[in-house]
């Protein structure tokens, strides 16, 4: 069973996700770590709880959601997983985080590509990628069907879906990916979003103000 510790990063309040099993295996997602005494804090979780960091994965390289790529990579000796399509974004990370007056480390760039075609894995679990571009070119959820989360990156929020006015941005792709590749999975599963509270796909279905609900197409 997977377990999961839940850590709000940087002054945009990204969630980072750090996920183990029995195994102690650990992977990160979106660890948006800037300061000092968030980086320490993540630190001394993972020494504490006996942790090993496998590897890292970013749902989309936005500057918020990359900011401790830098800092976990040194600190865990690990590679960092994204999609091709976010990897110019990835490398121009610090220059764009400086338009919004925010100094950040650069993200190394040696990464491993996500796929749907493969897997990720640690210890004796599994995570499936999802492609779910539209609020970035490479935007991708984690899928965890056996422990019954879906972590969304900015995909999809509790009331809310990911703005697609910055560069890479397609409203019409991002309605597309929810609808295709998140709505039909099961409506129990939790939702853990790159920003505020989690939710249900059930919920979100029938609430979320920016989707049109259709009760009758899903397994509700």
């Amino acid at each position: 069973m997977i377990q999961i510790k839940l850590f709000y990063f940087n002054e945009l309040r990204v969630c980072c996700y750090l996920l183990w099993d029995d195994t102690k295996e650990a992977v990160l997602v979106d660890p948006g770590c800037y300061s000092h005494s968030e980086q320490e804090r993540l630190k001394k979780f993972v020494a504490q709880e006996g942790l090993k960091p496998q590897y890292m994965v970013n749902t989309h390289a936005h500057f918020d959601h990359v900011m401790g790529n830098a800092f976990v990579c040194t600190q865990w000796g690990i590679k960092t997983y994204i999609h091709l399509n976010e990897q110019h974004t990835l490398e121009n990370a610090d220059r764009y985080s400086r338009l919004f007056d925010v100094v950040i480390e650069k993200p190394p760039k040696e990464t491993i590509p996500l796929s749907e075609q493969e897997p990720l894995r640690f210890g004796r679990s599994t995570l499936h990628v999802l492609e779910t571009p539209g609020h970035s070119p490479g935007g991708v959820c984690l899928y965890a069907p056996h422990d019954n989360f879906l972590i969304t990156g900015d995909t999809l929020f509790a009331g809310s879906i990911g703005r697609t006015d910055l560069p890479g941005g397609d409203f019409d792709l991002l309605m597309n990916s929810i609808q295709t590749k998140l709505f039909p999975l099961d409506a129990s599963l939790r939702v853990l979003p790159g920003h505020g509270p989690e939710t249900t796909l059930g919920y979100e279905r029938l609430h979320n103000p920016f989707l049109i609900p259709n009760p009758r197409r899903y397994n509700l």
